[in-house]
């Protein structure tokens, strides 16, 4: 049967083309839609942009027919129509009439009562609570949502294979093994089962006969084979756990074989610092150099209200939302050698040389728009806060010999408009899953390394 799915105006503001999303369906755009489109269309923000998107497409579509009357939208016979009717529908007499909100259940109200399967489709959670009190069927906009964050994709699986797989494996002749000795745990049944591998999964890889035999290893594809640079110590950096040992894994790969490295995890796990230290090792160490620039950029969503207006240049006025990676190279520039203030002052004296001398340099992710990046090392921190478009919108800017290293904590938004299904770093996480091309590790809360409290609210909170 088909359904009218109204669309509230935040769905076309976060996803333009989500008037596609629907195949065979009649997608209903309420008339006050277009005017609180019109409100958003001079804003140089994402959500302006998103918003003369909407207009150029219903502009298109116009020119097909009359929108009153509905104009096909695909080839599954999807139409799309504005509505301008439903004025006298009755509504709830303390409701105020000239709230778009209301204006919109009134129009869903008007086709329910004609006779319509109705749904709001709307990423406002109160709207939809209101929609409930109408009787009117309501959901979010699914299209662009991943699983939730306890279902994501972590890149790292612990299988099992008997003892003497372990050994053979671990021989200097033998250097894989065969994915179909392992086995997963299955928690539902309470038993092992043949293991499904994800291609560039890492893997800790137990004992049968006995869980403290072990050995590390990563899916290819084809088969499992060693890790080969967990005795490395890029930039005098040692790894501490088994994620960290992944973690330098991928980030070690030159970029012809991992150009995307996606890590997530809770805060305290060294994401940041472990990508500033391999970055500046490839830069500074490594001889030809595998990478001219280290950039490194991250969304300006702030944790709490802003300070206002930030004067100066576009690296000044970025230099707040900086303070992370300062501080996270002030500890690898300082490591365990403090002793006095003048070792302090030496340690920060390197890093402002660092940023001077341009080797880090730091910029806004909305100007990434257009660019073309040949072999540099590129950090986008704090991603959870980004959205699946920006998501795409920086991925699509890596040229030849570029790796991009995106990082972020899903459980940690600062977004208001996104959560742990909607934001570009699980979506492009979840997308990505089995590309040859890109590796991820989601590090493990037990996995905190920054301070004892760290990792104690990291775990409680």
């Amino acid at each position: 049967m088909t359904k009218c799915y109204v669309l509230d105006t935040n769905v076309l503001l976060h996803s333009p083309f989500a008037i596609q999303a629907f195949n065979e369906h009649i997608v209903v755009i309420p008339e006050v839609v277009i005017e609180e489109l019109d409100r958003f269309k001079k804003e140089s923000t994402e959500r302006g942009s998103n918003s003369r998107q909407v207009s150029r497409i219903i502009d298109n579509l116009r020119m097909k027919g009359n929108l009153l009357e509905g104009v096909q939208l695909n080839d599954f016979g999807g139409t799309i129509r504005l509505e301008s009717n439903h004025m006298n529908t009755q509504m709830p007499v303390h409701w105020d009439r000239e709230k778009a909100d209301n204006r919109i259940l009134q129009v869903c109200k008007g086709l329910m009562e004609s006779g319509n399967q109705t749904i709001l489709v709307s990423r406002d959670t109160n709207m939809r609570v209101k929609a409930s009190i109408l009787k009117i069927d309501a959901e979010d906009f699914r299209n662009d949502k991943v699983a939730s964050i306890e279902h994501q994709y972590t890149g790292r699986a612990i299988v099992y294979t008997p003892g003497e797989a372990i050994n053979k494996f671990h021989k200097d002749d033998i250097n894989w093994l065969d994915p179909d000795q392992l086995s997963l745990y299955d928690p539902a049944l309470n038993q092992l089962v043949p293991a499904k591998l994800v291609t560039n999964q890492f893997l800790l890889i137990h004992s049968t006969d006995n869980d403290r035999h072990t050995a590390l290893g990563r899916f290819d594809g084809e088969k499992v084979v060693h890790l080969r640079y967990h005795n490395r110590n890029p930039f005098g950096v040692t790894p501490r756990n088994v994620g960290q040992i992944f973690m330098q894994e991928c980030l070690m790969m030159p970029a012809d074989e991992a150009p995307l490295v996606v890590i997530k995890g809770p805060a305290g796990t060294a994401k940041t610092f472990y990508s500033l230290a391999v970055g500046l090792y490839k830069h500074m160490d490594v001889r030809p150099k595998e990478y001219h620039h280290i950039l490194i950029c991250r969304p300006n969503t702030l944790l709490d209200d802003g300070i206002g207006y930030l004067p100066g240049s576009e690296t000044e006025k970025i230099e707040p939302y900086m303070r992370s990676i300062k501080d996270n190279l002030f500890t690898l520039m300082a490591g365990n050698s403090l002793t006095d203030d003048k070792d302090v002052a030496q340690a920060e004296d390197t890093v402002n040389m660092l940023f001077e001398k341009r080797i880090i340099q730091t910029e806004a992710l909305a100007y990434q728009r257009g660019r073309s990046l040949q072999k540099y090392w590129v950090i986008f921190d704090e991603m959870q806060n980004s959205t699946p478009r920006q998501a795409k919108a920086v991925l699509t800017r890596s040229g030849l010999g570029t790796k991009v290293i995106m990082l972020g904590d899903p459980a940690q938004i600062d977004n208001p408009l996104l959560d742990s299904q909607s934001n570009g770093l699980s979506y492009a996480s979840e997308k990505m899953i089995g590309s040859k091309l890109c590796f991820q590790v989601t590090m493990l809360p037990e996995e905190c390394e920054r301070s004892p409290l760290a990792a104690e609210a990291a775990v409680r909170l």
